[in-house]
């Protein structure tokens, strides 16, 4: 087979871009009509983005360029009702999605409140209480995974979202001296033993009845992996404490969402890595995106200019049996958008879905 460079992989992406604008004159099209390039009878890596309800225009944009499957924000929604109603409120949304041509391939985030779980605050049994019931809910409505992360009072984080990139595009970059000069937040210093503690009284609650109701449970790495982070411990930090965290409760549904370039920012082999996972079966879900540099610092990159091997990786996921959901993660904010929510306006997710599907279709990988 010739030798794909990202040069062909991007003159691949024109051409798709060139042909869905084509196709939106179809009717068939127009009506919503599926794009999928995976042969009848297999199953292929599902090409996603993530959506909160009502994004109408992003639900569009992704259907425009053959998306099929989305991963869904549903914390706003179901933090609003009682857990009574979370079957009712899920079945709108789900409803909601499918409209719009779109699976719902998982949620991500939390499905509801759980800083009290994370920090081991009082009100944490309440908390537990209610993410039962979320998932119980959503194994009712179809919904088959749940994107979760266990960092505590600090979310994703970086310190500075407006550093230029290629052609003056912004992008975001952690700097592990800045954030030390920002000094302890409002919950002061929280060890990691402490983290370790509350992990593993969520975990032996919720992984039980996440079995019996079928629903995936995908640990999503620290962002960044640096303990600590502003004084509050971090836990999700390395290949090692992936293991231990997979052993607190033994399940097949106790695994991984793979972000890839937090995987390398911790320093680990990304490619052995992701093998040894995936012939476990323990990725549910990838977050495709790449870095420069790694620990104390780094910054992101396009899809298509980082140093990561990508084509590579998607080869790799698809030699693991990977089938699961799939979505480009924190792309440069480009011209004409607003920057309000750093890495995921959406001109970079259609160039990084392009470049995706170029390198599938070049190496014969399955998607749909």
């Amino acid at each position: 087979m010739p030798r794909l460079t990202r040069r062909n992989y991007l003159r691949g992406t024109l051409t798709m871009l060139g042909t869905a604008g084509a196709a939106a004159l179809d009717p068939a099209a127009a009506a919503g009509a599926p794009d999928r390039k995976t042969p009848p009878g297999k199953a292929g890596i599902k090409l996603a983005e993530v959506f909160g309800p009502g994004e109408t225009s992003r639900f569009r944009l992704a259907r425009q360029i053959g998306v099929n499957h989305a991963i869904a924000t549903v914390l706003n929604s179901l933090s609003k009702v009682r857990s009574e109603q979370y079957v009712e409120t899920l079945t709108k949304i789900k409803a909601e999605y499918e409209a719009a041509g779109l699976t719902i391939a998982g949620v991500e985030s939390h499905p509801v409140p759980a800083e009290k779980i994370k920090l081991g605050l009082p009100g944490r049994d309440e908390e537990i209480e209610n993410y039962k019931a979320a998932i119980v809910a959503l194994s009712k409505v179809g919904i088959p995974m749940i994107c979760y992360n266990f960092m505590a009072g600090l979310g994703w984080y970086r310190t500075a979202v407006n550093v230029p990139g290629r052609g003056g595009a912004l992008t975001s970059e952690f700097d592990n001296s800045v954030a030390e000069k920002q000094g302890l937040t409002q919950w002061g210093e929280v060890s990691e033993e402490k983290l370790w503690d509350n992990i593993t009284y969520f975990l032996k609650a919720v992984i039980p009845v996440a079995e019996k109701a079928g629903i995936k449970m995908a640990l999503h790495p620290d962002d960044p992996p640096n303990s600590p982070l502003r004084g509050i411990g971090r836990i999700a930090t390395s290949a090692k404490n992936y293991r231990r965290i997979m052993n607190i409760v033994p399940s097949p549904i106790n695994g991984i969402t793979f972000c890839q370039a937090n995987f390398k920012a911790m320093g680990e082999d990304i490619e052995v890595l992701a093998r040894e996972w995936c012939g476990q079966k323990k990725i549910f879900f990838v977050h495709f995106r790449d870095i420069e540099g790694q620990g104390a610092r780094f910054r992101e990159t396009f899809h298509d200019n980082g140093p990561t091997d990508m084509a590579r990786m998607l080869q790799v996921y698809h030699e693991g049996g990977f089938d699961g959901p799939i979505r480009p993660d924190h792309a440069p904010t480009m011209e004409g958008e607003s920057n309000d929510r750093p890495g995921y306006a959406m001109v970079g997710k259609v160039l990084a879905i392009g470049y995706m599907k170029g390198i599938m279709d070049g190496l014969r990988i399955p998607y749909e």
